[in-house]
């Protein structure tokens, strides 16, 4: 028996449903961005594309093409086009660059092929070898 005289299971539920509304009114979060790694020492072969984070430590050939970010670790290779809203690269990238938002050069980074983006950052160190090209940012 729980307390007052109701039966323990009883008290529970309404308990539970007492916490449930309190909490209907509030907004719903967003699902974070799935995540996938390039584990080092694999090698993938063809076309990526979807929404989320993208970590290449090991190799890619083929297209990268998402909504989201790609990372090229320092062990990482890319072998064709890269596509996204932000890409950095710490590793090796063979192809052309399209960063939507920006892209970032690390000094360990290494980019052989033409980038369009509005926001490019390049550290001491980072190799860019191609033609680059910067259109306007939204808004602006």
């Amino acid at each position: 028996m729980g307390f007052f005289g109701k039966p323990a299971r009883i008290a529970e539920e309404e308990e539970e449903a007492l916490v449930q509304e309190q909490y209907e009114d509030l907004p719903t979060l967003p699902e974070p961005p799935s995540s996938t790694v390039i584990a080092a020492g694999a090698t993938v072969t063809g076309n990526l594309q979807g929404e989320g984070v993208i970590q290449v430590e090991g190799t890619v050939e083929g297209e990268l093409n998402l909504k989201g970010a790609v990372i090229v670790a320092p062990t990482g290779l890319v072998k064709g086009p890269v596509t996204a809203d932000v890409i950095r690269v710490a590793g090796r990238v063979e192809g052309t660059v399209s960063a939507r938002e920006r892209l970032l050069l690390e000094k360990t980074g290494s980019l052989e092929g033409d980038v369009s983006t509005p926001s490019l950052e390049v550290s001491e160190g980072g190799r860019l070898n191609g033609r680059c090209t910067m259109p306007k940012q939204k808004g602006n």
